[in-house]
């Protein structure tokens, strides 16, 4: 049982939504400690829907392949788009911070 966990939590594609993930997390702290709006409850929010959504979502999506192999085009796909919506997170909260990013990235 710990093994199968191991297996679908263990990916390199997982490691870097979870890398991502934390940045993101990191950087809306700084956000909120800067314009002095920092609630631990918004944090636990945080933690409850995206990043739930996002690190089981993605594992869901690999056993599904797993077990129907002609979906295997669906786990890159979605590592994508996973990378993608938290790519633009960031750059979110970089803009917030005060760092020039690009006008593309700040909406």
């Amino acid at each position: 049982m710990l093994t199968d966990l191991i297996f679908y939590f263990g990916t390199w594609q997982m490691q870097v939504i979870v890398t991502l993930i934390a940045i993101d997390v990191l950087l809306g702290i700084i956000v909120a400690l800067i314009k002095k709006g920092f609630i631990w409850g918004k944090l636990a929010n945080f933690m409850k829907g995206p990043v739930l959504s996002y690190v089981f979502g993605f594992a869901i999506i690999e056993i599904v392949a797993m077990a129907l192999p002609t979906l295997n085009f669906i786990v890159p796909v979605t590592f994508v788009i996973i990378v993608l919506s938290l790519l633009a997170s960031i750059f979110k909260n970089l803009a917030k911070i005060g760092i020039p990013v690009p006008d593309n990235f700040k909406k």
